[in-house]
């Protein structure tokens, strides 16, 4: 038996950052072999500079933090249907997050670069005609809804990326512009691979209903949801990818 939903991009264009690897590879791929026009985002300089299947993705390079690189980035970008703020990271520059500086790093990383990449899309994404409108949708994580005392900045911006979207909800709702968040649990990326070793690989699959770690192609698969037309009524909500952990 299969139940699987298969979604036509031809015509789409999309903006996702930080598709070089983990879930941002996932999401650029599937909407890349759905016929999108994908531009995606990395840190490196070029797309040669990483080990994975980017061919037929727009690369370009852009650090978060780099409020010119938003705006140049932007700028070429008359119309957009999919912006997925994908990109980020825990102890930004290295810095512990316990700090005033690596706080103030990583919250700027995650939350202050998604909020000016959007703004400075705003009008593209207003000049979709994209049936259902535009969509932006950002990555959230499981530290807003659980204290992470290693990395408290990280829960902080998280938390705050799912206050941005319900308040780009309500404001860019008339311009045809839908605002969504995905929760992502426990999954198994590069990005959480040095916290994964075998007992709290453990630990955390026995709190998860699913008794599972879940892949990058899981997120990716609701975040593409979210930027179908089937999704067209559907805006300022959270969609929760974690196996049910977040019910134990």
């Amino acid at each position: 038996m299969t139940a699987r939903a298969t979604y036509d991009f031809t015509g789409a264009t999309a903006l996702v950052t930080g598709g070089t690897s983990g879930i941002g590879h996932a999401i650029v791929s599937k909407l890349r072999d759905a016929g999108a026009a994908v531009t995606t985002t990395g840190r490196k300089p070029q797309a040669a500079d990483y080990a994975v299947d980017l061919e037929g993705i727009e690369y370009r390079q852009l650090e978060l933090t780099d409020r010119t690189g938003i705006r140049d980035l932007a700028g070429e970008f008359n119309t957009l249907d999919i912006l997925v703020n994908n990109a980020g990271a825990i102890f930004a520059g290295g810095l512990d997050e316990s700090t005033p500086d690596g706080f103030r790093a990583t919250v700027d990383l995650n939350l202050f670069g998604p909020y000016e990449l959007s703004i400075a899309l705003h009008d593209a994404l207003a000049r979709s005609t994209a049936k259902g409108g535009a969509s932006v949708v950002g990555l959230s994580s499981l530290s807003t809804v659980r204290a992470v005392p290693m990395v408290p900045a990280y829960g902080a911006a998280k938390s705050g990326v799912l206050s941005m979207t319900r308040n780009f909800a309500m404001k860019w709702g008339p311009d045809r512009i839908r605002v969504n968040a995905v929760t992502a649990g426990f999954i198994d990326t590069p990005m959480t691979s040095p916290e994964l070793v075998p007992d709290y690989i453990a630990e955390q699959c026995a709190r998860t209903p699913l008794g599972r770690l879940g892949t990058p192609d899981e997120v990716a698969e609701a975040v593409i949801f979210l930027c179908t037309e089937n999704s067209a009524f559907i805006t300022g909500s959270v969609v929760t990818v974690d196996g049910g952990y977040c019910v134990g």
